[in-house]
Protein backbone atom coordinates (compact mmCIF):
# COMPACT_ATOMS: atom_id res chain seq x y z
CA UNK A 1 0.00 0.00 0.00
CA UNK A 2 0.75 3.59 0.62
CA UNK A 3 3.56 2.46 3.46
CA UNK A 4 5.72 0.71 0.82
CA UNK A 5 6.25 3.94 -1.43
CA UNK A 6 5.29 6.73 0.97
CA UNK A 7 7.48 9.73 -1.08
CA UNK A 8 5.53 8.78 -4.21
CA UNK A 9 3.42 11.68 -5.21
CA UNK A 10 0.01 11.89 -5.26
CA UNK A 11 -2.37 12.84 -8.03
CA UNK A 12 -5.67 14.33 -7.69
CA UNK A 13 -7.25 10.86 -8.12
CA UNK A 14 -6.05 9.52 -5.27
CA UNK A 15 -6.92 12.41 -2.81
CA UNK A 16 -10.40 11.93 -4.07
CA UNK A 17 -10.11 8.22 -3.28
CA UNK A 18 -9.05 9.28 0.35
CA UNK A 19 -12.34 11.82 0.35
CA UNK A 20 -14.60 9.11 -1.11
CA UNK A 21 -13.64 7.00 1.76
CA UNK A 22 -13.76 9.88 4.56
CA UNK A 23 -17.42 10.83 3.44
CA UNK A 24 -18.67 6.85 4.16
CA UNK A 25 -17.18 7.32 7.11
CA UNK A 26 -19.39 10.40 8.86
CA UNK A 27 -21.81 8.94 6.48
CA UNK A 28 -21.51 5.62 9.25
CA UNK A 29 -20.88 7.87 12.30
CA UNK A 30 -17.14 7.09 12.25
CA UNK A 31 -16.11 10.53 12.23
CA UNK A 32 -17.59 13.50 13.19
CA UNK A 33 -18.33 16.24 10.84
CA UNK A 34 -15.45 18.08 12.92
CA UNK A 35 -12.93 15.74 12.59
CA UNK A 36 -14.33 14.76 9.28
CA UNK A 37 -13.21 18.87 7.69
CA UNK A 38 -10.34 18.11 9.21
CA UNK A 39 -8.86 14.80 7.39
CA UNK A 40 -10.66 16.12 4.24
CA UNK A 41 -8.81 19.67 3.82
CA UNK A 42 -5.50 16.99 4.99
CA UNK A 43 -6.34 14.69 1.90
CA UNK A 44 -6.59 17.57 -0.47
CA UNK A 45 -3.46 19.17 1.02
CA UNK A 46 -1.62 15.90 1.18
CA UNK A 47 1.13 15.25 -1.65
CA UNK A 48 2.29 12.29 -1.60
CA UNK A 49 1.15 8.61 -0.31
CA UNK A 50 3.11 9.12 2.85
CA UNK A 51 0.86 12.08 3.86
CA UNK A 52 -2.45 10.04 3.02
CA UNK A 53 -2.06 7.19 4.48
CA UNK A 54 -2.88 7.67 7.92
CA UNK A 55 -5.80 9.92 7.08
CA UNK A 56 -7.52 6.29 6.06
CA UNK A 57 -5.16 4.02 8.43
CA UNK A 58 -7.97 3.48 11.27
CA UNK A 59 -11.56 3.22 9.12
CA UNK A 60 -12.51 0.04 7.47
CA UNK A 61 -11.95 -0.53 3.58
CA UNK A 62 -9.55 2.54 3.40
CA UNK A 63 -6.24 2.60 1.60
CA UNK A 64 -5.17 4.60 -1.75
CA UNK A 65 -3.02 1.48 -3.87
CA UNK A 66 0.45 2.37 -4.76
CA UNK A 67 0.60 3.13 -8.67
CA UNK A 68 1.24 -0.05 -11.04
CA UNK A 69 3.08 0.52 -14.16
CA UNK A 70 1.56 -1.63 -16.53
CA UNK A 71 1.96 -1.84 -20.65
CA UNK A 72 -2.05 -2.47 -20.86
CA UNK A 73 -3.83 0.77 -20.91
CA UNK A 74 -5.86 1.51 -17.50
CA UNK A 75 -9.79 2.08 -17.54
CA UNK A 76 -10.30 5.59 -16.90
CA UNK A 77 -9.90 7.42 -14.13
CA UNK A 78 -13.32 8.36 -11.68
CA UNK A 79 -13.21 11.91 -12.45
CA UNK A 80 -12.32 11.98 -16.21
CA UNK A 81 -15.11 12.56 -19.00
CA UNK A 82 -14.44 9.20 -20.61
CA UNK A 83 -15.54 7.74 -17.05
CA UNK A 84 -18.26 9.67 -16.78
CA UNK A 85 -19.77 8.85 -20.31
CA UNK A 86 -21.40 5.44 -21.00
CA UNK A 87 -22.06 5.37 -24.54
CA UNK A 88 -24.75 2.34 -23.28
CA UNK A 89 -28.48 2.55 -24.29
CA UNK A 90 -29.22 0.72 -20.49
CA UNK A 91 -30.47 3.61 -18.57
CA UNK A 92 -30.56 2.68 -15.17
CA UNK A 93 -32.01 6.36 -14.22
CA UNK A 94 -35.95 6.93 -14.97
CA UNK A 95 -36.74 9.55 -17.54
CA UNK A 96 -39.38 11.64 -15.96
CA UNK A 97 -38.89 14.03 -12.81
CA UNK A 98 -42.66 15.29 -11.82
CA UNK A 99 -43.42 18.02 -8.98
CA UNK A 100 -47.39 18.48 -9.27
CA UNK A 101 -47.45 21.01 -6.34
CA UNK A 102 -44.33 19.27 -4.46
CA UNK A 103 -40.58 18.85 -5.56
CA UNK A 104 -38.25 16.76 -7.44
CA UNK A 105 -34.74 16.23 -6.78
CA UNK A 106 -31.96 14.74 -8.45
CA UNK A 107 -28.40 14.72 -7.23
CA UNK A 108 -25.26 13.12 -6.37
CA UNK A 109 -24.67 10.11 -8.08
CA UNK A 110 -26.86 8.54 -10.73
CA UNK A 111 -26.83 8.19 -14.32
CA UNK A 112 -28.70 10.95 -16.33
CA UNK A 113 -30.78 9.25 -19.43
CA UNK A 114 -30.38 10.27 -23.33
CA UNK A 115 -33.57 12.03 -22.79
CA UNK A 116 -35.57 13.28 -19.06
CA UNK A 117 -38.73 15.13 -19.39
CA UNK A 118 -39.30 17.04 -16.15
CA UNK A 119 -42.42 18.30 -15.49
CA UNK A 120 -43.28 20.78 -12.50
CA UNK A 121 -46.83 22.61 -11.96
CA UNK A 122 -46.87 24.27 -8.58
CA UNK A 123 -44.07 23.11 -7.74
CA UNK A 124 -40.28 22.97 -7.96
CA UNK A 125 -37.68 20.45 -9.30
CA UNK A 126 -33.84 20.10 -9.17
CA UNK A 127 -31.32 18.10 -11.98
CA UNK A 128 -28.03 18.21 -10.59
CA UNK A 129 -25.47 16.77 -12.86
CA UNK A 130 -22.12 17.54 -11.15
CA UNK A 131 -21.65 13.91 -9.97
CA UNK A 132 -23.98 12.42 -12.42
CA UNK A 133 -22.76 9.98 -15.25
CA UNK A 134 -24.08 10.19 -18.84
CA UNK A 135 -25.98 7.69 -20.95
CA UNK A 136 -24.32 9.43 -24.04
CA UNK A 137 -22.36 12.06 -25.23
CA UNK A 138 -25.37 14.46 -25.81
CA UNK A 139 -28.56 14.06 -23.11
CA UNK A 140 -31.55 16.31 -23.36
CA UNK A 141 -33.42 17.56 -20.49
CA UNK A 142 -36.55 18.53 -21.72
CA UNK A 143 -38.20 20.80 -19.02
CA UNK A 144 -41.72 22.23 -18.29
CA UNK A 145 -42.39 24.48 -15.98
CA UNK A 146 -46.19 25.97 -15.32
CA UNK A 147 -46.11 28.25 -12.62
CA UNK A 148 -43.25 26.52 -11.09
CA UNK A 149 -39.39 25.88 -11.83
CA UNK A 150 -36.69 23.69 -12.32
CA UNK A 151 -33.16 24.52 -11.95
CA UNK A 152 -30.58 22.98 -13.70
CA UNK A 153 -26.85 22.14 -12.45
CA UNK A 154 -23.97 21.48 -14.35
CA UNK A 155 -20.35 21.10 -13.97
CA UNK A 156 -17.91 23.61 -15.40
CA UNK A 157 -16.56 21.96 -19.26
CA UNK A 158 -19.82 20.99 -19.81
CA UNK A 159 -21.41 22.23 -23.11
CA UNK A 160 -24.83 23.76 -22.78
CA UNK A 161 -27.32 24.10 -25.35
CA UNK A 162 -30.65 26.36 -24.58
CA UNK A 163 -33.79 25.15 -26.61
CA UNK A 164 -36.57 26.21 -24.60
CA UNK A 165 -39.18 28.87 -24.64
CA UNK A 166 -40.54 31.27 -21.56
CA UNK A 167 -44.01 32.94 -22.15
CA UNK A 168 -44.76 35.12 -19.16
CA UNK A 169 -42.16 33.29 -17.92
CA UNK A 170 -38.16 32.47 -18.25
CA UNK A 171 -36.06 30.61 -19.61
CA UNK A 172 -32.38 30.89 -18.59
CA UNK A 173 -29.81 31.20 -21.64
CA UNK A 174 -26.83 32.50 -19.66
CA UNK A 175 -24.64 29.35 -19.86
CA UNK A 176 -24.68 29.11 -23.59
CA UNK A 177 -21.74 29.56 -25.49
CA UNK A 178 -19.53 28.28 -22.94
CA UNK A 179 -15.98 26.36 -23.97
CA UNK A 180 -16.59 22.93 -23.34
CA UNK A 181 -13.38 21.43 -22.14
CA UNK A 182 -12.11 18.48 -24.45
CA UNK A 183 -14.37 14.95 -23.91
CA UNK A 184 -17.17 16.92 -22.09
CA UNK A 185 -20.86 15.98 -22.88
CA UNK A 186 -23.17 18.47 -23.84
CA UNK A 187 -26.49 18.92 -22.62
CA UNK A 188 -29.28 20.30 -24.13
CA UNK A 189 -32.09 21.62 -22.40
CA UNK A 190 -35.54 22.61 -23.91
CA UNK A 191 -39.15 23.04 -23.05
CA UNK A 192 -41.59 25.23 -22.04
CA UNK A 193 -42.15 27.64 -18.90
CA UNK A 194 -45.34 28.98 -18.20
CA UNK A 195 -45.63 31.46 -16.09
CA UNK A 196 -42.64 29.84 -14.05
CA UNK A 197 -39.03 29.50 -15.05
CA UNK A 198 -36.11 26.96 -15.51
CA UNK A 199 -32.49 28.18 -14.58
CA UNK A 200 -29.42 27.09 -15.37
CA UNK A 201 -26.12 27.31 -13.07
CA UNK A 202 -22.84 26.12 -13.58
CA UNK A 203 -21.13 24.97 -10.25
CA UNK A 204 -18.34 22.72 -9.37
CA UNK A 205 -19.16 20.22 -6.53
CA UNK A 206 -18.55 20.81 -2.71
CA UNK A 207 -15.44 18.86 -2.69
CA UNK A 208 -14.04 20.78 -5.76
CA UNK A 209 -14.71 24.09 -3.49
CA UNK A 210 -12.72 22.78 -0.79
CA UNK A 211 -9.91 21.66 -3.07
CA UNK A 212 -9.60 24.97 -4.67
CA UNK A 213 -9.96 26.53 -1.68
CA UNK A 214 -7.00 25.13 -0.41
CA UNK A 215 -5.28 25.55 -3.11
CA UNK A 216 -5.59 29.09 -3.20
CA UNK A 217 -4.27 29.03 1.03
CA UNK A 218 -1.04 27.33 0.07
CA UNK A 219 -0.77 29.82 -2.65
CA UNK A 220 -0.96 32.66 0.09
CA UNK A 221 1.25 30.25 2.20
CA UNK A 222 3.84 29.83 -0.21
CA UNK A 223 3.69 33.52 -1.33
CA UNK A 224 4.15 34.39 2.52
CA UNK A 225 6.90 32.39 2.37
CA UNK A 226 8.50 33.63 -0.79
CA UNK A 227 8.51 37.09 0.76
CA UNK A 228 9.81 35.94 3.83
CA UNK A 229 13.05 34.50 2.50
CA UNK A 230 13.45 37.63 -0.15
CA UNK A 231 12.81 39.63 2.97
CA UNK A 232 15.25 37.27 4.91
CA UNK A 233 17.79 37.54 2.42
CA UNK A 234 18.19 41.37 1.93
CA UNK A 235 18.69 41.74 5.61
CA UNK A 236 21.30 39.26 5.10
CA UNK A 237 22.43 41.13 2.53
CA UNK A 238 22.86 44.46 4.52
CA UNK A 239 24.57 43.19 7.35
CA UNK A 240 27.18 41.47 4.97
CA UNK A 241 27.53 44.98 3.25
CA UNK A 242 27.87 46.96 6.83
CA UNK A 243 30.30 44.22 7.97
CA UNK A 244 32.31 44.84 4.80
CA UNK A 245 32.13 48.80 5.42
CA UNK A 246 33.12 48.48 9.22
CA UNK A 247 35.83 46.29 8.32
CA UNK A 248 37.08 48.84 5.53
CA UNK A 249 37.03 51.59 8.12
CA UNK A 250 39.26 49.59 10.56
CA UNK A 251 41.72 49.07 8.03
Amino acid sequence: MTDDAPELRASDADRERVAEVLRDAVAEGRLDMEEFGERLEAAYRARTYGELAPLTRDLPGAGVPAPVVSLSKEPAPRGSWAARILDSRDEAAPSWAVAVMSGFQRKGRWTMPRRLTCFAFWGGGEIDLREADFAAREVEINCVAIMGGVEVIVPPGVEVVVRGVGIMGGFDHGEEGVPAEPGAPRVVVTGLALFGGVGIERKVTRAERMRLKEQRRQERLDRRSERRELQSARREERWQTRDRRRQGHGH
